[in-house]
Parts: structure tokens; C-alpha cells; sequence
């Protein structure tokens, strides 16, 4: 009787976050070691070969950096058994229409969030940073920070896997009967705003980065009032 109570669900939400933050805390050992071996990698695929330094400009600059993305590759690693665990948690409260739905969201969910990290780091990086080396010349040279680099690398990675659920979440809304393809051929200049401000906010603040955010976001919408059909 308990567990329908609403201490029983706290109770087992409570469970759900602790069995996923101690998934994260397993991996964090072997990402943090792992965090040390990319930054290099990091570094030679993004940066301009004659340019491929960083620099750390406090004594405890580098060792954050690196506990950060460990933190970070650990979460990322951890997220299919983190989607597992709350979708055992909200399943009995779903109707066997909603569970088929949100079942098949939640493993593409996965794979479309690391299509878009793959896809930033491939396409919109390195793109960012010949832009941001253009203006380089003899008398103007450019210093690049671990600690910034790594800020802007991985908040892109983040944001881009975040705009590539776009046309999951539509086609999830309009199954499910909440949200009307109709609709949301109408609110497109609605959806045009306010990705250009998610697109601010997850990138520095410049033009260039923004449009190369919002650009594919857009397409992503497009493509889920397409898949509706």
C-alpha cells in the first residue's frame, strides 16, 4: 500500500537517482583517466596543426579540467542505464499506447544525442575554430586556455545531442495527442525565436557560432513535422 502513496513514489525516485548517480560514480575512475588521453585528441582534431597547444594558466587548472570531462564522459556513458532506470520508474503510471511510444523514444533518444555530439564535434568545431584563427597574424596571435577550450567544446557537444531530440520530442508529442502537426506548422516563427536564443545561450557569444547551432536545429524541426506523417 505504501508504494501508491506519494512518500512511496519519493521513496522510489530516490532509489532511481541513487542507482544512477552510482553508475556514474563507477565509470568516473576510467573517465577521468581516459579524460587525460583525450584532451590531446581533442586538441589535434580541432585545433590548426601549427597552433595545436593549450595552455593552463593556473596551478590547478588542468587537474579540474580533467575531473570536469571525466564527470562529464561519465554521465554520457552512464545515460542508457540512467533512461532505464526512470523508465522503470514511470512505467506504471503510463497507458500500453504511451508505453510503446515513450519505449522506442527512450533508445533513440540515446542514439540521437550522441549523433549530435558526433555531429558537432565533426562539423560545427572545427568549422568555430578556423573562423576564430582567421584573424591570426604576425602581430596577433592567439592563446587558447585548457580550461576554455574544453567550456566550448564540451557545452556545444551538450547542446548539440540536447537539439538533435527535437524531432523525437515532436513526433512523441503529436502520437501521444498532445501537440497537433497543424499546430506546429503554425508556430513556426515561435520555434524560429526561440531557438535562435537556446542557440545564444549555448554558444559563445558571436554570430557565426549561433547560426552554425541553429541552422541544424531548424532542419531538425522541419524533420519532425515530416516524420509526423
Amino acid at each position: 500500500m505504501e508504494e501508491n502513496t506519494f512518500l512511496g513514489h519519493l521513496e522510489a525516485l530516490r532509489k532511481v537517482i541513487l542507482r544512477s548517480l552510482a553508475a556514474a560514480a563507477v565509470l568516473f575512475p576510467f573517465c577521468w583517466y581516459l579524460s587525460g588521453r583525450l584532451i590531446p585528441v581533442f586538441t589535434s582534431l580541432l585545433l590548426p596543426p601549427d597552433q595545436a597547444t593549450l595552455h593552463y594558466f593556473s596551478p590547478m587548472e588542468a587537474f579540474i579540467a580533467e575531473l570536469k570531462m571525466g564527470a562529464i564522459l561519465s554521465f554520457a556513458l552512464a545515460f542508457p542505464y540512467v533512461a532505464w532506470q526512470f523508465w522503470t520508474f514511470i512505467t506504471p503510471a503510463l497507458y500500453k499506447k504511451e508505453k510503446k511510444v515513450l519505449g522506442k523514444a527512450v533508445v533513440f533518444s540515446s542514439l540521437l544525442f550522441l549523433a549530435g555530439a558526433v555531429f558537432v564535434f565533426y562539423a560545427i568545431l572545427p568549422l568555430l575554430m578556423r573562423f576564430a584563427f582567421s584573424f591570426a597574424s604576425p602581430n596577433l596571435q592567439p592563446t587558447f586556455g585548457l580550461a576554455n577550450f574544453l567550456s566550448l567544446a564540451g557545452g556545444l557537444m551538450l547542446a548539440g545531442g540536447l537539439i538533435f531530440q527535437l524531432p523525437l520530442v515532436i513526433i512523441v508529442l503529436n502520437r501521444l495527442g498532445v501537440v497537433e502537426k497543424s499546430k506546429l506548422k503554425k508556430a513556426r516563427p515561435y520555434v524560429v525565436v526561440i531557438l535562435l536564443i537556446l542557440a545564444a545561450l549555448a554558444t559563445p557569444p558571436d554570430i557565426i557560432s549561433q547560426c552554425l547551432l541553429f541552422l541544424p536545429a531548424y532542419a531538425l524541426f522541419e524533420l519532425g513535422l515530416l516524420f509526423t506523417r
